[in-house]
């Protein structure tokens, strides 16, 4: 059968704004073995570690240059009291973590996190505990964290190991307040954000980023709610800058949908096209909260921060359900390449979103089986991104249609293109259909005569196919020579569910 064909066209001289590195974090939750074997092991584990984090995640966390990581949850964020994870871990009280089912040792800690965000070169992104805590609790823990030395909360730090601040800068206000974090209405929750956000002080060249529970999915009166209330309060109208947004696809979304307990590892060619279809929703509902938020924030100060987002499967045979442990395949790859063309395509009000989650949870980038870490088709995705960030946005115009699932529209070939600050000019390519190739016309204007291609693909010898630690590199990406390019014209055909790359 004969591949269609879709023209495309980058403006290569127009660049516009820039694509902020931050979409591309990740999340880390005590859920799990997300935390302890995902990332820490322990200073007396014979895996290789550095001070207990595990050495062969942190380069591979480096290798996509994870932007920012935030800790300590998700839900467990609101029953998470953080000075049970200060001092000398041997006199650490343990606790029953109620969220997931599990112990918590309280061995990782505040800075256990901060000293793995330091060997990775990220950010740290801390969610503050509002639904069972205290606005004392933390607002000490800020500063504790980021306070000069002369007051008791940093002359403790210090004795701790840590003299110097840390000067962490972004801060979430609880977590799902509408859900776990509290079961709170947007009116109650607008108020006790702007008491806690009011008494987050800021530090030195640390100022905070305060982020606020946004809305459970389509909720848009949460949205209006607290765009009315906190984003300019009359006495401190700066105390929100971050309104955060959660989005898994799991076949049951948008409401109203029938639940669907799709698989990680066993579907069909229609259920691919489920996830797709919800995946591409994000770009709707992005639109959708923006569009309050524009009406209260014309100057687009406030920044939406999607901080939790992944495919969530039902669970594998034999797993735990509150271990929420799933493989990935080329399908979740090319989810991830759509949910980043969505951030991109939002890139006026998107600042930061972080996948869920960085290790052996949910969407994960790394899957780790005793000693061996394994990078996952989602790894390779963010892999193949990396040169779109903080690279200045470029326009990109197509003639194809959208595809429907479910009623549902979604792009056949999603692109993104950027313009660096070194002159290089990268586009990425998601071609979602799963069993058809396509022939893409790709059409650059304002390019350099002397502009070269190299590329990158990744595909899978089979859609099901995943990495495990008998074939690490089964679904991985690998250069990317089967393409023509002459006057400024590059045409290709990309395989069906393939992830492509172009750098000139």
């Amino acid at each position: 059968m004969n591949a269609s064909r879709i023209a495309l066209a980058v403006a290569a001289d127009q660049p516009g704004l820039k694509i902020s590195r931050h979409l591309f974090g990740q999340f880390a939750e005590h859920l799990g073995s997300c935390i302890y074997d995902g990332l820490w092991v322990g200073e007396d584990s014979a895996i290789p570690h550095v001070r207990g984090v595990r050495r062969d995640a942190i380069a591979a966390l480096r290798e996509i240059r994870m932007p920012n990581l935030r800790w300590p949850g998700g839900c467990f964020a609101d029953a998470y009291h953080w000075r049970n994870g200060i001092g000398p871990r041997a006199a650490r009280p343990r606790m029953r973590n109620d969220t997931w089912g599990q112990i918590e040792t309280n061995a990782f800690g505040t800075h256990e996190f901060l000293d793995l965000c330091a060997q990775a070169g990220t950010e740290p992104v801390i969610c503050g505990n509002l639904g069972s805590g205290t606005v004392q609790e933390m607002r000490d823990w800020v500063e504790y964290l980021n306070a000069p030395t002369g007051t008791g909360l940093a002359d403790e730090r210090a004795a701790h190991g840590h003299p110097a601040p840390f000067g962490v800068r972004y801060w979430g206000v609880g977590n799902e307040s509408w859900g776990c974090g509290g079961l709170m209405r947007a009116e109650h929750y607008a108020d006790e954000f702007r008491r806690y956000a009011n008494y987050l002080g800021s530090y030195e060249k640390s100022a905070l980023f305060r982020i606020a529970t946004g809305p459970g999915l389509d909720d848009f009166h949460w949205t209006e709610v607290l765009m009315r209330e906190c984003s300019a309060p009359r006495f401190n109208p700066n105390v929100m800058d971050g309104l955060s947004l959660h989005y898994y696809m799991n076949g049951g979304v948008p409401p109203g949908r029938v639940p669907q307990a799709l698989r990680a590892t066993t579907f069909t060619p229609a259920e691919w096209r489920t996830v797709m279809a919800h995946g591409w929703y994000i770009d709707d509902l992005i639109a959708r909260h923006a569009a309050i938020m524009d009406r209260h924030d014309p100057a687009k100060r406030v920044k939406l921060v999607v901080d939790e987002w992944g495919s969530w499967y039902a669970p594998e045979p034999g797993a735990r359900t509150s271990t929420l442990f799933q493989q990935q395949t080329i399908r979740d790859a090319l989810l991830s390449a759509l949910t980043f063309d969505a951030f991109i395509h939002h890139a006026d009000r998107v600042h930061m979103a972080n996948a869920a989650q960085v290790a052996n949870v949910l969407h994960s980038v790394l899957l780790t089986f005793g000693a061996q870490t394994i990078r996952t088709p989602t790894w390779h995705a963010f892999h193949l991104y990396v040169p779109h960030q903080d690279a200045r946005r470029l326009p990109v115009t197509t003639d194809a249609a959208l595809l429907t699932h479910d009623g549902l529209p979604y792009p056949r070939v999603s692109a993104s293109a950027s313009l660096a600050d070194d002159g290089k000019v990268t586009v990425t390519l998601a071609h979602t259909d799963p069993t058809e190739p396509v022939e893409v016309e790709l059409a650059f204007t304002g390019l350099a005569a002397s502009a070269r291609p190299s590329g990158r693909i990744l595909t899978a010898p089979a859609l099901t196919d995943c990495n495990t630690p008998d074939a690490p590199d089964r679904v991985a990406s690998r250069a990317w020579t089967e393409f023509r390019f002459a006057g400024g014209r590059l045409t290709a055909t990309l395989p069906p569910a393939s992830l492509a790359v172009v750098t000139l």
